[in-house]
């Protein structure tokens, strides 16, 4: 079978890496196109995989957002028209479900975050079949367009299938310049530019101005985008280290004695690797968020003086689920 695969942020390069391995493996062919946005291309190098590479992101406003979007779908119209896919998947593209409806070809919309609303009531309302954890409630979708009939669920979070095999390049600290003798913290900024993350969020740089001093600490944050990370250079903090460019971030979290982090992604990958997190997000939590915090895997982080900041024990166990699991249900949308 012909299988489009678009991938359009950071997050999705790591996720579908085992996905497009077993599509192989299992006699498909694949088209991988990519938007150009913060780490996804890197991520996409690191991890092997070649994409065609199909536009940019459109910024932070709803007006540059739907000039991209229309632009890179006619531009992906062009490009998947001639690879003829039987099946198209994306982590929550828009524009790959555009596309996918105008060229009559069955799209799987995954997403692990059901209050992104405009992505959703485009992405879910033109899938054949809608794919998320058993944690968001069917309920919850409704509102998209979103029928029993579409929804399939599966147990656990993203991040215990993509880090099924998931083993931590233990010299990445090394060569990142931090001590490890030190509590080593890996934070991660908000993500300015969503649509769905309005709200300021003043305890992530109250988060930095605290351990930004502390010589007990070596962090590292992880910025989205050049602006952020210009703006974090910029604020000169002694114990903190802002990486050039794309870094293995899984391994990073597996050696951190914490994770402090304004990303879901980040958070539920902290989690899935037993290493403790404070989550930051100053929107609106997602159901699969709220089961962690209920079930004490994600700690919610208020004020900053309550954040536990202290060397962890390494013998957390892990959930590790098989992957094949997801290629499974992604094919019976076909």
């Amino acid at each position: 079978m012909r299988i489009w695969v678009d991938l359009t942020a950071p997050a999705h390069p790591v996720v579908f890496r085992p996905l497009l391995a077993r599509l192989r493996a299992r006699g498909h062919e694949l088209l991988v196109t990519a938007r150009d946005y913060a780490q996804t291309l890197e991520l996409c190098r690191m991890h092997a995989i070649e994409p065609t590479v199909v536009g940019a992101h459109g910024g932070g406003s709803m007006a540059s957002k739907a000039t991209s979007l229309a632009g890179r779908t006619a531009r992906l119209h062009r490009h998947v028209r001639h690879f003829a896919p039987a099946l198209a998947v994306a982590h929550g593209s828009n524009d790959l479900a555009l596309v996918a409806r105008m060229l009559g070809v069955p799209a799987c919309n995954t997403f692990d975050y059901e209050w992104a609303t405009l992505q959703h009531n485009i992405g879910c309302r033109l899938a054949r079949r809608v794919l998320v954890p058993e944690a968001i409630p069917f309920e919850r979708l409704r509102r998209y367009g979103v029928t029993a009939q579409r929804l399939r669920h599966y147990p656990g979070i993203k991040e215990e299938y993509y880090l099924a095999d998931f083993v931590p390049d233990r010299g990445l600290l090394g060569r990142l310049g931090i001590d490890d003798q030190r509590t080593v913290v890996v934070v991660r900024p908000p993500p300015d530019v969503s649509l769905y993350h309005r709200r300021s969020n003043p305890l992530y740089v109250q988060v930095l101005e605290h351990i930004g001093h502390d010589a007990a600490v070596h962090a590292v944050v992880i910025p989205r985008t050049q602006v952020q990370r210009e703006a974090l250079r910029a604020m000169a903090l002694p114990s903190v280290i802002v990486p050039e460019g794309a870094i293995d971030g899984q391994s990073l979290i597996a050696l951190a004695d914490l994770v402090i982090s304004a990303g879901g992604t980040m958070n539920r990958e902290a989690v899935a690797l037993g290493t403790p997190v404070y989550t930051t997000y100053g929107g609106r939590l997602g159901a699969v968020d709220e089961a962690l915090i209920r079930e004490g895997r994600l700690r919610p982080a208020t004020d900053v003086r309550a954040i536990e900041i202290v060397k962890r024990q390494r013998n957390e166990p892990t959930v590790r689920r098989d992957p094949d699991l997801l290629v499974d249900l992604m094919l019976q949308t076909a």
